[in-house]
């Protein structure tokens, strides 16, 4: 009868994005009949970190495990690399999938070694969700990103990419060639399809996100100035290292009595305070509160960055340059004066995204993954032994 697969899926921090994907398809995983486990890094960032943290270990059938990882390399590194070898052996893990460069780090060399009861290494998958993806800039901290990534590239079983345009701004620098790689989009579960309710005092715009210069927050503020709507009001949903410098900008451009910034907010309840999101971001890779937005009929502007025209693809949603108030200022008049329409093309974005961005596609493609390696792996130490009823299995239909 064949096994259960086991999987620990390892990241750094418990927030944002990354950490919602690690969710997401860990509890997916575990509907599909498979046992799974999570690693990730011990120092807390926030309250609400903690709290969900607690709620994903309560779920996992091999549990929540904490260590700590440090920012830069270091002894934390090590430690987190040698406990994710202790924790392979311990739980007799199949499957280590690192996501983000930390993650990617100690599942691939903590995998490395024969680690397993049964004397065999785990397969070693990678999904490096646009973090270093940044770097590969041609700066000198660029080339020493790349120089490590590539190293590690000869010790991946399998590349995991959330867009194309991440798979392709990896390949620009490190070749593809010899390591198995899919591009495999995030994905939405039911729930998060419900349409939202608007608050009676909610605003023209929205801003979700972390508070930080990538993020465009300045350049969505440049445009709100720019707006011949003096009342065009606008509210700042988020946390992040730069929230001191935007308070101050705000306040700069005379903008203190149309902004508000309100700290972090679950998107769900975000959405009812704004009619129109605005993403004004100058680097993205497959942002969840653009497909968030989608699924709840959110008209969306965004910026032309990243993984962004892959989600509208197909849709009459339009796109607008990045770093560029001018031209952001004349799609935000245009969406606010006709709303109407921009609720329709909404819903026309909704239908796009309800079919090609959820939990199950995303599970049932990884999951595909991770069964083309066994085959292949176990074709290659035993050939004449292997077949398909001896790999591990999963429920096609959870």
């Amino acid at each position: 009868m064949p096994q259960t697969l086991r999987i620990l899926h390892i990241l750094r921090a418990p927030v944002g994005g990354l950490f919602r994907h690690v969710r997401d398809i860990a509890l997916e995983q575990i509907k599909w009949g498979l046992d799974v486990g999570v690693l990730c890094d011990a120092n807390l960032y926030s309250g609400s970190a903690e709290q969900s943290l607690a709620e994903l270990g309560s779920s996992l059938p091999l549990g929540l495990h904490l260590t700590p990882m440090g920012g830069a390399p270091g002894f934390a590194c090590i430690r987190a690399i040698s406990e994710t070898r202790r924790l392979t052996r311990e739980l007799d893990i199949d499957v280590l999938h690192g996501h983000g460069a930390k993650g990617g780090i100690c599942a691939r060399l903590g995998g490395s070694l024969p680690a397993r009861r049964a004397g065999l290494r785990p397969l070693r998958f990678y999904t490096p969700h646009g973090g270093s993806l940044h770097y590969f800039d041609g700066s000198v901290k660029g080339n020493v990103v790349v120089s490590v990534e590539a190293a590690l590239a000869r010790l991946t079983d399998g590349l995991i990419f959330e867009s194309a345009f991440a798979r392709d701004r990896y390949a620009s620098s490190i070749s593809l060639k010899s390591v198995p790689n899919r591009v495999i989009a995030n994905g939405l579960a039911e729930p998060d399809f419900a349409r939202r309710e608007l608050r009676e005092d909610a605003v023209e715009f929205l801003f979700i996100g972390e508070l930080r210069h990538l993020k465009g927050v300045d350049v969505l503020l440049a445009a709100l100035k720019r707006l011949n709507a003096a009342t065009a009001r606008a509210v700042i949903v988020g946390d992040g290292p730069e929230v001191a410098e935007f308070k101050t900008l705000v306040h700069r451009l005379g903008l203190g009595a149309r902004v508000s910034l309100v700290g972090a907010l679950p998107a769900n309840i975000a959405f009812t305070m704004g009619k129109i999101l605005v993403m004004p971001s100058r680097a993205e890779n497959l942002p969840y509160v653009a497909m968030e937005a989608a699924a709840a009929g959110v008209p969306l502007i965004a910026t032309q960055v990243g993984g962004l025209p892959e989600i509208i693809q197909g849709s009459d949603t339009r796109l607008v340059p990045a770093d560029d108030p001018e031209a952001l200022a004349c799609a935000m008049a245009l969406v606010a004066d006709d709303f109407e329409a921009a609720g329709k093309r909404a819903e026309r974005l909704r239908s796009i995204v309800e079919e090609r961005f959820t939990t199950t596609r995303m599970v049932r493609s990884t999951l595909e993954f991770y069964r083309d390696a066994l085959l292949r792996i176990s074709a290659e130490r035993a050939p004449a032994a292997t077949a398909p009823s001896e790999i591990y299995c999963y429920r096609e239909n959870p």
